[in-house]
Formats: structure tokens, sequence, C-alpha cells
């Protein structure tokens, strides 16, 4: 990748430390460069290319929409290249970092259980996992994999199905004895139904009558964005919630809560993927960790098995 005395790849590494940090200070310390050295640096390759890729004031960096798409194409290749260079040095292991991303819930009921035996059968593998609620740009590389829910946006990347997740309307019985159970869907104007706050639609709850789906409008006192929240707020006898069955762990089958109006359950499912950046140069250690997310969770989100 040397050009005519040009360090291609060290130039990609100058404009991800710049994007990443965002001034050529904080990019030229972690590199041992000075900042002129990291701004000739950009110079040249916003020269080369005939096209500016940071818009600099004295107050930030901002990247363009080329340098966009720069950052992206240069955090592929070095990554490529990083994986090339490891393979090599140890025989074709996997090994580096791999950048896993998962809703805060599944994540953390789900996904961060299997990652002890997953490290222990690769321990050249470092898995750097975020969770959140946001979406993060996969195609961007701001992460490795991503876990998701639900319907996929059509996009060049690779997605591998990890199983589906039903829904259960649930309550503690301490709840249901004070308020009475519900034996309608409709029974339920009179309880307090807890709901998700992030969906931009009405709350609603499905269900299914003689064969005829319907959504009924419901209400309550208290809102949040994690169905583990609201499964938690179930278990103090606050509510009704109807949550995803991986968020229920085993307190329905030990008597903590108990399931409601199951004959009226529509059986609507949530599928999971694994997003990623797949190809015939996708690093080993990615296809490793998605082909043993799939083997751990497939068909089976709501209990993974150990």
């Amino acid at each position: 990748m040397n050009a005519g005395g040009v360090d291609r790849a060290r130039e990609l590494e100058v404009f991800c430390a710049v994007a990443a940090s965002g001034s050529f200070s904080a990019a030229g310390r972690s590199l041992a460069l000075t900042p002129s050295a990291v701004s000739r640096t950009l110079d040249r390759v916003e020269a080369r290319l005939g096209a500016r890729l940071l818009l600099r004031t004295t107050r930030a960096l901002t990247l363009t929409a080329e340098g966009k798409a720069y950052l992206s194409a240069a955090r592929r290749i070095l990554a490529d290249l990083d994986e090339a260079e490891q393979a090599i040095a140890d025989q074709g292991a996997p090994r580096g970092r791999i950048r896993v991303s998962a809703a805060v819930s599944h994540g953390r009921l789900c996904v961060v259980p299997l990652l002890g035996e997953f490290v222990r059968r690769y321990p050249n593998i470092l898995v750097d996992i975020n969770l959140s609620d946001g979406i993060v740009d996969v195609a961007a590389g701001q992460a490795d994999v991503a876990v998701r829910a639900g319907p996929l946006a059509d996009s060049a990347l690779t997605a591998r199905r990890l199983g589906e997740n039903g829904r259960t309307i649930v309550a503690s019985p301490d709840y249901l004895a004070r308020w009475g159970t519900p034996r309608t869907p409709h029974d339920l104007h009179n309880h307090n139904c807890l709901n998700f706050n992030f969906r931009r639609i009405e709350p609603v709850w499905p269900f299914r009558e003689n064969g005829t789906d319907y959504a009924l409008k419901v209400r309550g006192a208290i809102e949040a964005n994690s169905g583990e929240t609201l499964g938690q707020l179930a278990l103090d006898g606050v509510g009704i919630a109807r949550v995803g069955n991986f968020s229920l762990g085993d307190a329905i089958a030990e008597g903590r809560l108990a399931p409601l109006l199951e004959a009226f359950n529509p059986g609507d499912k949530e599928v999971f993927h694994a997003v990623f950046v797949g190809g015939a140069n996708m690093p080993a250690r990615i296809r490793v960790f998605v082909d043993y997310l799939v083997e751990r969770l497939n068909d089976s989100p709501a209990k993974p098995r150990r």
C-alpha cells in the first residue's frame, strides 16, 4: 500500500484517528505525530482525492458526505488488514477486537450470558459490547455485529436469523388479588396497563378473538423504554404488562407472574437477527461470533442454550 513513497495504510489510520477524536492534536497524540504532521497528511489525502473530507473551523472538525464515505471504507480496509496480519501471525486462528451492539434488555438477558463461553473458546478475540437502544450504523463501521429485533430495512448488510420471541400479558398474583383478573381483553380498561414509550403509535395491544385480529387501546400510570423494566413493575404489583417472553425469565414458572388472556393471544412474533458486513473478506472473528450466536440463540432467544 505504498505508492510513490506514500503509505496509504498510515493515511487511513490518521484519518480514522482524526474522525474518532475530533481534533488533530488528539489524533496526533494517539499516533505519536505532531498536529502539523496530521494536518499535512489530511491535506495530502484530500489533494489526491480531489475532494474535501473535513470541514475545519476553530471550534470543530466535521466530516463531509465524502468524508463519511471515505471513513466507512477506511475502517473496513484497516480491519481487513489487521485481520490478515493477525491470521498469519497466529496461523489462522480468529483473533482481534469485535465490536458488538445489542439492545439493553435483550443484550443483558440473552447475549451477555453467552460471552463467557465464547471467550473461552476463542481466547484471542476481545469482545467489545455496547448495550444501547439506539441504532448503530454497521455499514459505516460503528459496530462489527448488531443484534436487532423486528423487520430489517433493505441494505447491503448481511443478516442471520437468531430466532424469534413471542409476547405475553402478565401480572403478579398480588396485583390480581387486589384488582381482579381480567377475563376478556375489554376488561383491561379497568386496569393499570404498563406500556412502552418509544413507539410513535397509539398504545394498543393486539388480540385475536373468534379468528379476528384487532387492537385494543390501553392506558396506565407508567411507560418505559424497556420490556425488562415493565416486567419488573409487573413483578412489583404495579400493573399489567405485555412484554417479550425473553424478559420474563422464570417468573411465570415460579409463580411470581401469571399469564393473562392467553386465549386471545394473537401469537405475534418478533424476529431477532445478527447484522454485519458479509462477503468473502469478512474477518474470521466476526464469522465465528455470528456462528456462535446462531448456535446458542437460534429459535430460542428467551432462554439461551447453555
